[in-house]
């Protein structure tokens, strides 16, 4: 009694609980699976092969069994490969994230099984009927009661729809036993024989399609390597054109440039032949009571003490000016001859030419006698008479403002002479005179200006 006692005693154990695998709720499996042991799987798995092999193999798309090896209890079933066991409360496959693992565990109290059947001996048992009978159908194993109702309705369906199909086949075969037809054989002949005639016109159709379809690919290919060719040589030309288009510009920007330069150049020379060089070069006006050439003041006052290198500066422009109309003229001196040397100019007596008279001075007004810048000075008065003298043999009009004798010139206005000497002589006659000389020097400077324009 104590033995029967501790055989069949009721110990608490953790029940595992499948995953419906429609909508992977947890299945709470009816009693009577515990009562499934080794022994009852094998008779199932054996009575449904039987059933199978003596219907040639046929299988119902709605039923649960279908044709196959049985499996061997021995092997690890299919299930326990797919799913895994939780084998402690609160564990469960969707929180490893695989949803084919369906199975959950969870105290459920108490289970009466015998000591000799292990839990995993049990749970491995329930697993390989599951896979046995999914193995038997396309639905997979185990479901909940609403995913079962809902397979079925679907089944349902199908069955339905599959009745209705067998009908109309089964009123078309009955139709067609009732109203049997004679065939005509040489009638079928003579259609075949033109269907297989048509055949034959429509493989040449079809062969000569091919032949042009490949002329055509040919064509294609033939266009598409002119295309390219084309391509290419509107490439070159562009680049070419692009280059003659920048070459063009350049030449217009420098035809435009030597344009501009000539009528630059043109414009410069137009003013330059308006212009009169002497007047330009030697500018001879007045400043107060001092004659000017180049700006440099003539002459000397009490009150307006000029520098000698002025003064001196002054004489090298008068000696360059007449210089330069006598060679205009080609008019030659007689008995002096010019040498412009700037502010050290000098006239050359040609009856000694060792003489030379200096247009150049230094000191006060008063120093001491110096007769060559005075004979100089007259010296260069007597050269201009002889200016005036050959301008007038060309034109008798010609008429200096101012006479000009011996070293003095003469005020026609006043009828008052003024000596060109410094000795002997007043600073105000001196610039005076000097004054009168540089106004006939500017008269002759126009008239050669004038004759000499073209």
């Amino acid at each position: 009694m104590a033995a029967d006692e501790t055989a069949t005693s009721v110990i608490p154990v953790t029940v595992p609980i499948f995953l419906c695998q429609k909508c992977f709720q947890p299945l709470r499996l009816d009693p009577s699976f515990n009562a499934v042991d080794s022994k009852t799987l094998s008779d199932l798995s054996g009575s449904l092969t039987e059933n199978s092999t003596g219907q040639d193999g046929a299988a119902s798309s709605d039923t649960l069994i279908a044709t196959g090896k049985a499996k061997n209890p021995a092997e690890k079933p299919e299930a326990l490969r797919k799913r895994q066991i939780g084998l402690s409360p609160g564990h469960s496959s969707i929180d490893s994230g695989n949803s084919n693992e369906f199975m959950l565990v969870e105290n459920t109290g108490t289970l009466n099984i015998t000591n000799t059947d292990s839990l995993s001996h049990h749970v491995r048992i329930l697993a390989q009927l599951f896979d046995f009978i999914s193995d038997q159908s396309d639905v997979d194993h185990p479901l909940c009661e609403e995913c079962t109702d809902l397979l079925l309705d679907q089944m349902d369906q199908q069955l339905k729809m599959t009745e209705d199909e067998c009908k109309e086949y089964r009123d078309v075969l009955e139709q067609l036993m009732a109203d049997p037809t004679e065939t005509d054989t040489s009638t079928l002949e003579n259609e075949l024989s033109h269907l297989e005639l048509q055949e034959q016109m429509l493989l040449e159709q079809l062969q000569m399609i091919e032949n042009e379809r490949a002329s055509i690919v040919d064509e294609i290919e033939t266009v598409k390597e002119q295309e390219k060719q084309l391509q290419e040589e509107e490439e070159k030309y562009f680049r070419e054109y692009t280059e003659y288009k920048r070459q063009l510009l350049d030449y217009e920007d420098e035809h435009n440039s030597v344009c501009n330069q000539l009528k630059y150049a043109q414009t410069q020379l137009d003013k330059l032949m308006k212009t009169n060089v002497f007047n330009a070069t030697f500018h001879i006006w007045h400043s107060g009571h001092f004659g000017t050439i180049s700006n440099f003041r003539l002459g000397r006052l009490p009150n307006v003490p000029t520098e000698w290198m002025e003064i001196n500066a002054a004489w090298g422009q008068t000696v360059l000016l007449l210089h330069s109309l006598a060679r205009k003229m080609n008019l030659t001196f007689q008995r002096y001859r010019l040498v412009p040397y700037g502010n050290y100019s000098y006239i050359e007596c040609l009856e000694d030419k060792s003489k030379e008279l200096p247009l150049y001075a230094s000191g006060g007004f008063k120093f001491f006698w110096n007769t060559k810048f005075d004979s100089a000075m007259v010296a260069f008065l007597d050269c201009l008479q002889q200016f005036k003298e050959e301008v007038e043999k060309g034109d008798t009009g010609f008429c200096l403002p101012y006479r000009m004798d011996k070293g003095r010139i003469e005020d026609s206005s006043t009828r008052s002479a003024y000596s060109i000497k410094i000795q002997l002589n007043s600073e105000e006659q001196w610039t005076k005179a000097l004054k009168f000389m540089l106004t006939n020097l500017k008269w002759g400077l126009v008239w050669v200006s004038s004759q000499f324009a073209s």
